[in-house]
């Protein structure tokens, strides 16, 4: 039997919608060949996600298979799956709680204690863990709040962007990022400037950058030097000369030993002073008169007689 093109056609599109029907509803966490019980609940607000966990005593039996909104009651209905392997009563409750900090949240099964197992489409009663509800409250208010502060931070900081980029010109913003811009030219020709200029002096700068440290060298040895010499003894040597030459120095202010004497004894200065005059005399006298004094060249004692320039002197 000769199939036709028509049919084959036919054939590749359906298969193609039921694989699209089959890839969306496995990425949404539905699988189509399980043989699991569907049971349903609803809660007064929405706190879960599909293919959220069912869990009983920390177990996973199951999965959030669909969540819708009821608009005639205004609760939110929930559609989840338990494997038919595992029995509990139709008066169990479902309840809703916190998996952990980042986990999100989970239904699980607070099972009954009697022998009228629920089936398929049964409709469970559910409640809230306790605080939940307060945690998810404060959760909004603080996000409130905190988006209601970045608002206002974000309209200050675009006021004073407004403030900053008003210009009464008619080019106004254009042309401070043209000037922006010729200003970023001059700093890159700059720049490039002072590199040609550092890779065509490189050498010089090297030899300086030598000389330079053969100088620190330099420096360091005399440093060396002087560190060794015990320099600080000697200046302690010179300092403690000083302090003596300055205590001579007082003493002849003072009038102590020769020195000060003469310097302030004015009658030792004019005893000295004619000393000085009776000195000058006689040498005069034995220029004039040197047979006085030399008996080998006269035998006749000639007498002392001032001479007039002995008594103009006077």
């Amino acid at each position: 039997m000769k199939i036709s093109r028509e049919i084959k056609t036919a054939i590749l599109v359906i298969g193609a919608i039921a694989l699209f029907i089959f890839g969306f509803n496995y990425l949404k966490g539905q699988d189509l060949f399980n043989s699991n019980n569907i049971f349903y609940t609803e809660f007064d607000y929405n706190a879960l996600t599909i293919s959220a966990p069912v869990t009983i005593k920390g177990n996973r039996v199951g999965k959030v298979e669909a969540i819708t909104y009821d608009f005639k009651t205004g609760k939110t209905r929930v559609s989840f799956s338990v494997d038919n392997r595992f029995k509990f009563s139709k008066n169990s409750v479902i309840r809703l709680y916190e998996l952990g900090l980042m986990g999100g949240n989970a239904i699980t099964i607070i099972p009954a204690q009697d022998t009228d197992f629920a089936k398929s489409k049964n409709f469970l009663k559910s409640e809230v863990e306790e605080g939940l509800v307060k945690n998810l409250t404060s959760n909004f208010s603080g996000l409130s709040t905190g988006l209601d502060a970045t608002l206002k931070k974000a309209d200050t900081l675009l006021t004073g962007l407004s403030i900053l980029v008003k210009d009464d010109s008619e080019k106004g913003l254009k042309n401070a990022v043209v000037e922006l811009n010729k200003t970023l030219k001059s700093f890159r020709g700059l720049s490039q400037s002072i590199n040609n200029l550092i890779e065509k002096d490189n050498s010089n700068l090297n030899k300086m950058l030598s000389e330079f440290s053969e100088t620190a060298k330099s420096f360091k040895a005399l440093s060396d030097s002087l560190q060794q010499a015990n320099l600080g003894k000697t200046i302690a040597g010179l300092d403690e000369t000083l302090i003596k030459l300055n205590g001579i120095f007082s003493g002849i202010e003072e009038g102590e030993g020769t020195i000060g004497k003469l310097m302030k004894d004015d009658k030792l200065y004019h005893n000295f002073e004619a000393a000085a005059k009776e000195l000058e005399e006689l040498l005069q006298d034995i220029k004039l008169h040197p047979k006085r004094y030399f008996r080998v060249l006269s035998k006749k004692e000639i007498p002392y007689e001032k001479t007039v320039t002995t008594e103009l002197k006077k």
